[in-house]
């Protein structure tokens, strides 16, 4: 999917949703081995680019987000929609696939 927006700091997320920059992956095994694209596994790493408002509960409260942008974190091996903005990919994750924040 290819959006209209100029920038990945253009993305504004909805709700508790997150853009992610997924890491780069290595493309040469321990070993010396060269692996290509369709061999390497899906990133499950990546920086935080923007974040939504949060959450709003039943009772009009919200949720705030447990992360910034900037932040490295780790997210479920398969979430998140892919999108390409000026030709960088990013990831539109759901606050509740993300797993952990990275120190």
């Amino acid at each position: 999917m290819t959006t209209s927006a100029k920038s990945a700091t253009d993305l504004k997320p909805m709700g508790d949703r997150v853009v992610v920059r997924p890491s780069e992956q290595e493309s040469l095994t321990k070993g010396g081995i060269y692996l290509p694209d369709t061999a390497q596994e899906r990133p499950q790493e990546g920086e935080v680019v923007a974040t939504g408002p949060g959450r709003v509960l039943n009772n009009g409260k919200r949720v705030e987000m447990e992360v910034k942008p900037g932040d490295k974190v780790i997210y479920s091996k398969f979430a998140g929609t892919e999108v390409n903005v000026e030709d960088e990919e990013l990831l539109v994750l759901g606050m509740n696939d993300i797993l952990a924040i990275l120190t």
